[in-house]
C-alpha cells in the first residue's frame, strides 16, 4: 500500500514515518526541509514543498491509496490563533477528491468536536480559556479542521489524541467514541502503531475516536 504521510517531522510525524516503514509500507513524506526528516528506507520518498500548495499536495497524491495527516504547528505554537492545519486540510481534502484517493487518517486533540465533552467543566470554563490558552488556540483549528473533513465524502477517520508523552510505550491502547475509560496521556509510540492501524482496520470509517493508554 502506498501512504502519503503530512507532518512526517512532527514530534509524533517522525514517530508514525517509522511505523509506517517497519510495518513495509510504501511511503511518501512531505516536509519543507528533506534534510530534517533524518531517515533513508528503499520505500520512502521525501517531496519538499509546502502543504497550502495544491499543486504540490496534487502531486503528491498520485499513486497513493491513502493519507495519514500528521500536521502540527510544533509544541505549543506561540498562542496566537491560527489557521494552518484547517487551511492545510481543506486543500488536502479537495485534492483528494479530486484524485479519488478516499482513505484519509488525520490527528486531532481531545477537546476538539464532541470530545469537548469528556473534560471536566471547571477544564472547559476555566482551565482552558484563561490558563491553556496555547491548547484553546489548537483545538480551535481543530475544530474547523474536522469539519472540512467530516463534510467530505472521504473514508476518513480523525483520532483525537490527550497528552502526548515521549515515554516508553505501554502497549494498551483505549479507543472510546464517548468518553469512558480515556485517560490524559498517550505514548508517541503508541499513538504511531494505533494511526497505522488504522490503514488496515474499518471499525473507526467515518468515527473520530479519542485514544489514550
Amino acid at each position: 500500500m502506498n501512504v502519503l504521510l503530512i507532518g512526517a517531522t512532527g514530534f509524533s510525524g517522525k514517530e508514525i514515518l517509522k511505523e509506517l516503514l517497519h510495518q513495509g509500507y510504501n511511503v511518501t513524506a512531505t516536509t519543507r526541509n528533506a534534510s530534517s526528516i533524518g531517515l533513508k528506507d528503499p520505500k520512502l520518498t521525501v517531496l519538499e514543498g509546502n502543504v497550502l500548495d495544491s499543486l504540490f499536495i496534487r502531486n503528491a497524491l498520485k499513486k497513493q491509496n491513502a493519507v495519514i495527516n500528521a500536521l502540527g504547528i510544533g509544541g505549543k505554537g506561540d498562542g496566537k490563533p491560527n489557521t494552518l492545519i484547517s487551511d492545510a486540510t481543506e486543500i488536502l481534502v479537495s485534492e483528494m477528491e479530486r484524485s479519488n484517493t478516499t482513505r484519509l487518517i488525520a490527528m486531532s486533540n481531545v477537546g476538539a468536536g464532541n470530545s469537548k465533552n469528556f473534560h471536566p467543566l471547571i477544564f472547559r470554563k476555566i482551565i482552558l480559556p484563561f490558563f491553556m490558552k496555547w491548547l484553546k488556540v489548537i483545538i480551535d483549528d481543530k475544530n474547523k479542521m474536522e469539519l472540512k473533513i467530516i463534510k467530505s465524502p472521504l473514508d476518513w477517520t480523525i483520532i483525537r489524541c490527550p497528552n502526548i508523552t515521549d515515554k516508553p510505550p505501554k502497549n494498551n491502547i483505549n479507543a472510546t467514541l464517548d468518553g469512558k475509560g480515556l485517560k490524559l496521556s498517550i505514548t508517541n509510540r503508541d499513538l504511531a502503531v494505533f494511526m497505522v492501524s488504522q490503514l488496515q482496520n474499518t471499525e473507526f470509517i467515518q468515527e473520530a475516536p479519542s485514544i489514550s493508554n
